[in-house]
């Protein structure tokens, strides 16, 4: 599976952001069968989990310092999954990766086998 994660920019805190992740290549038809996740990576520190969708979309997972501020979702007609952020804070300032999963808990960035390239988001206060 090939990811590819857009949609990253300069907002101001308080704004808005709507990431996409995108599924091409040969396995187009397979990202419904993916769980998904967005981590993040802020500068000078380790990776992070943001969210995770199963791959129905039933189930979502969100970290405690983004609950109710962001949103993913998935549209599997589309091969793509959205993170759309919401009063966006300086500390969301990173480059925000896409994964999938077939298995596991979606939590763990372990568990992802397959990596977008990263998409930079950068928050002025």
């Amino acid at each position: 599976v090939q990811l590819q994660a857009s949609g990253g920019g300069l907002v101001q805190a308080g704004g808005s952001l709507r990431l996409s992740c995108a599924a091409s290549g040969r396995t187009l038809s397979t990202l419904s069968s993916y769980g998904m996740g967005w981590f993040r990576q802020p500068p000078g520190e380790e990776r992070e989990f943001v969210a995770a969708i199963s791959w129905h979309g039933g189930i979502t997972y969100y970290a405690d310092s983004v609950k109710g501020r962001f949103t993913i979702s998935r549209d599997n007609a589309k091969n793509t999954v959205y993170l759309q952020m919401n009063s966006l804070k300086p500390e969301d300032t990173a480059v925000y990766y896409c994964a999938a999963t077939r298995y596991g808990t979606l939590l763990t960035e372990s568990e992802y086998a397959y990596w977008g390239q990263g998409t930079l988001v950068t928050v002025s206060s």
